[in-house]
C-alpha cells in the first residue's frame, strides 16, 4: 500500500567492470554494530535507531579509482561523495551525498540497483487487517503496542521508534511496519528461491500470532476492510500519515479509503541493466490487470456487497492521479531510468524528514527541492535519502526504485501470499517466458491497457479483451509462469496452485466470497473473519 518501502538495499553497482566493495563497520550509540555489505543489504546486529559516524564508499573500476563508474547508463557518480546507510524511519543522514545534488545523481541513485542475474533476489510484502475476535473491531493503536513488543521480545526483533511510539520492528533483512489505519506489514527480506519466501511467510504468521491469539487478536487476508467505516479505523501515530490524511481529500475522493482500509501483497524484482528494466517494467504494467483478476478479493464495504470485485484496485483509480496509473510512458522509445526520474520530479512532494519530524511539503516538486525553492524549507537542498523518501509516495501499478515492484494484487490467504511473487518470478526472471509476453503484448495499445485497468476491478476474468475474455489471456500467461518456474530449477511451480483454480474454473477469490454471502453466510459479512483468518 501506500507506505510500502521494501527491502533495504545499498547504494552499489556490479554491472560489467566496475564493482565495489564495502565491508565497513559503524558504531551505534547503544554500542551495537552495524555492517554494511558487499551484498548491497543491511546486515543488523542489533540495530538501534541512532548511529554515530559515517562509512565511505570505495568503488573499483577497470577505469578510475573511487568513482562508481554505471556502465548501465553511461553515468558517472562523482568523486568525493560519502554515504551513510542506516535502517528505517527515514533519518535526514540515511544516505548523504556531498555537494549539491543534480539530475544525473538521481539517476545513478536508480542505475545502481542494477545487478547480475545471479544476485537477483525476491523481496516479498504484504500486509494485513488485525481485530478483536469479541468485536470483529479493528485493532486500536495500544493493542498493536503490545503486539509489537511481544513479538520484540519473545521473538528477538528490534523495536523501530517514532519518538515514544512503537512504530515497527526490524530483524536482519525483515521489517515489520504499520499503514495508516494499523494494517499489520511484513516486508521480506531479500531472498533466493520461493521455497524461502514461503518459509519466511509461514514463521511470521506464527510468531504474529502466538502472541495475538493471548490477546484475543486475529488477523484477516483481505483486500478492503470488509465491515467498518472510515470512522471506525484507529490512526497510527506517525507524521507522515498525517500529513497524507489531510492531502487525499484534495486530490481523490478515494484516498483516505485507500490510506485505512486497503491491504496488498506485493513483490519486489531485481533487473541487471536499463534495457532488462524497460522490459520488466513494460511486461508488469501489461500485466498488472490480470494479476489484479487473479488475486481480486475485496468485494464487501461496510458489510455489504460493493459492486466490485478487487474494491482495493478501484480505489486507486481515484486516489491521486499525479502519482497513480499505467504509466504510458514506459512504452516510448525513448523510456529509461532518465525517463522515470523525470516523471517523479514532477510528482507532487507529501514531505520533508528533518530533526526527526515530517515537515509539510504537499503539493511542491522535487524539481522545485533540488533547485533549493521549497517554501516549506526555505533555501534547504535535498539528499539521497529524501530522493529515496520522495520515490515510496509514488504509487503506479508498478513501481521503480533501486528495484521493480508489482503493486496490482488484493492482500490474501496465505497460500496467495506466496502464489503472488510466483507468478511474478515465473514470468520475470526467466527470460523465455519475459520475450513471450512482451511479444503477447507488444501491440496492446495505450488506450487497451487502460481500458483493461479500469475494467478488471468489477468484471475480472470476465473483462472482454479483443475477441475473447481476458480468462483466455490469463491461460496463456499462467503457463508461461510455470515453465518460467519450471526452468528456474528450484521445484517452485507449485506455489502457482492457489491461482492455477483460478484460471481454471474462472471464477476469483471475491466472487467465490460473494457466493458464500449470499448462500450460507445469509448475506452477513462477518463469516469472512472466519474464512479468511490467518
Amino acid at each position: 500500500m501506500c507506505a510500502a518501502q521494501g527491502p533495504t538495499m545499498a547504494l552499489m553497482s556490479q554491472t560489467g567492470s566496475s564493482y565495489c566493495v564495502q565491508s565497513e563497520m559503524m558504531r551505534s550509540k547503544s554500542g551495537q554494530n552495524v555492517i554494511l555489505n558487499m551484498a548491497g543489504n543491511l546486515e543488523v546486529s542489533r540495530v538501534k535507531e541512532n548511529f554515530v559516524g559515517s562509512s565511505s564508499l570505495s568503488c573499483t573500476s577497470a577505469k578510475k579509482t573511487n568513482t562508481l563508474h554505471l556502465d548501465c547508463a553511461k553515468l558517472g557518480w562523482k568523486r568525493g561523495h560519502n554515504m551513510i546507510v542506516t535502517a528505517s524511519p527515514p533519518t535526514e543522514d540515511a544516505v548523504v551525498v556531498a555537494g549539491p545534488l543534480t539530475k544525473e545523481d538521481l539517476i545513478a541513485y536508480l542505475v545502481s540497483g542494477c545487478k547480475p542475474k545471479e544476485k537477483w533476489r525476491i523481496g516479498t510484502e504484504h500486509e494485513k487487517f488485525g481485530f478483536e475476535f469479541g468485536t470483529l473491531r479493528p485493532m486500536r493503536y495500544e493493542q498493536i503496542s503490545e503486539l509489537l513488543n511481544g513479538i520484540a521480545e519473545r521473538f528477538d526483533w528490534d523495536k523501530v521508534m517514532e519518538g515514544d511510539y512503537i512504530i515497527g520492528l526490524k530483524q536482519g533483512k525483515q521489517s515489520i511496519s504499520l499503514e495508516p489505519g494499523g494494517q499489520f506489514e511484513l516486508s521480506g527480506a531479500p531472498l533466493e528461491t520461493l521455497h524461502q519466501t514461503c518459509a519466511e511467510v509461514n514463521s511470521h504468521l506464527y510468531q504474529v500470532k502466538a502472541v495475538a491469539e493471548e490477546m484475543g487478536i486475529g488477523f484477516l487476508g483481505i483486500g478492503f476492510q470488509p465491515k467498518w467505516g472510515l470512522k471506525d479505523i484507529p490512526v497510527m501515530p506517525k507524521g507522515r500519515y498525517d500529513i497524507m490524511r489531510n492531502y487525499m481529500p484534495k486530490v481523490g475522493s478515494l484516498g483516505l479509503d485507500m490510506m485505512f482500509r486497503t491491504c496488498t501483497v506485493q513483490v519486489n524484482l531485481d533487473f541487471s541493466s536499463e534495457a532488462d528494466m524497460i522490459r520488466k517494467f513494460r511486461a508488469g504494467l501489461a500485466l498488472q490487470p490480470i494479476a489484479t483478476a487473479l488475486f481480486a478479493n475485496s468485494p464487501f464495504t461496510e458489510g455489504k456487497p460493493n459492486g466490485f470485485l478487487s474494491m482495493r484496485s478501484q480505489i486507486w483509480t481515484d486516489t491521486d492521479k499525479d502519482r497513480t496509473g499505467m504509466l504510458p510512458f514506459v512504452f516510448d522509445d525513448s523510456f529509461g531510468f532518465e525517463q522515470y526520474v523525470d516523471y517523479a520530479l514532477d510528482v507532487p512532494m507529501y514531505f520533508v524528514y528533518r530533526k526527526k519530524k515530517y515537515i509539510n511539503c504537499t503539493g511542491m516538486t522535487f524539481r522545485d527541492f533540488l533547485a533549493g525553492k521549497l517554501p516549506c524549507i526555505p533555501g534547504e537542498l535535498p539528499t539521497l535519502n529524501d530522493w529515496e523518501n520522495h520515490l515510496t509516495t509514488i504509487f503506479p501499478e508498478v513501481r521503480l526504485k533501486r528495484y521493480l515492484e508489482m503493486r496490482g494484487a488484493d492482500g490474501g490467504p496465505w497460500r496467495r501470499l506466496c502464489a503472488l511473487p510466483a507468478f511474478w518470478v515465473g514470468l520475470l526472471y526467466d527470460e523465455i517466458s519475459l520475450q513471450k509476453v512482451l511479444d503477447m503484448t507488444v501491440d496492446w495499445t495505450p488506450e487497451e491497457r487502460q481500458m483493461l485497468r479500469n475494467k478488471v476491478p468489477k468484471t475480472g476474468l470476465k473483462t472482454p479483451f479483443r475477441d475473447g475474455y481476458l480468462r483466455h489471456i490469463a491461460e496463456d500467461v499462467l503457463q508461461l509462469a510455470k515453465d518460467g518456474l519450471e526452468r528456474r530449477g528450484f521445484k517452485e511451480s507449485g506455489f502457482l496452485n492457489a491461482v492455477t483454480e483460478v484460471v481454471t474454473t474462472g471464477i476469483t477469490p471475491a466472487e467465490k466470497l460473494l457466493e458464500l454471502y449470499n448462500g450460507k453466510w445469509g448475506q452477513s459479512v462477518d463469516p469472512v473473519f472466519e474464512e479468511l483468518l490467518y
